[in-house]
């Protein structure tokens, strides 16, 4: 006869952490997303326009970043008694490289004065962000 496992439930306080967690990546990155998609209909409604939808973005998109960062800590330090092979901590350390490089691209992004820097800091802060995601995902093992 096989051994089958039970799957149980997360407890509140994982289902609130990891809640958090996804909600604010939800925002960051889903929100990256959308808008460069929107981008081409936002230039069509007037030079300013992709101006202030960048700045209406990034009221929401900045504290969503935060609260992942928060989050992350707060996700590694409720799993920080379990034992990690060498490969979780290689994949947890290039995550945390991408988390900083996805904040300090898109943090540039907002600070570049032409078209074309603008766009690489997005490219760079949107794929260090999707790398970051695959990553974590990776990690929950």
């Amino acid at each position: 006869m096989l051994a089958t496992a039970s799957l149980q439930l997360a407890d509140a306080s994982t289902i609130v952490r990891l809640s958090l967690h996804v909600l604010a990546a939800c925002v960051w990155l889903g929100g990256q997303i959308v808008v460069a998609g929107l981008l081409p209909t936002v230039r069509s409604l007037g030079e300013d326009a992709p101006r202030k939808v960048a700045r209406a973005f990034g009221r929401l998109s900045w504290p969503a970043y935060w609260l992942l960062v928060l989050t992350g800590f707060w996700n590694y330090a409720a799993e920080h008694g379990q034992s990690a092979s060498s490969a979780w901590n290689t994949v947890f350390a290039l995550k945390m490289i991408c988390v900083v490089l996805a904040g300090v691209g898109t943090y540039l992004h907002t600070k570049a004065t032409t078209a074309r820097t603008r766009g690489i800091y997005a490219g760079l802060g949107t794929v260090a962000t999707m790398l970051a995601l695959i990553m974590g995902i990776a990690l929950a093992g």
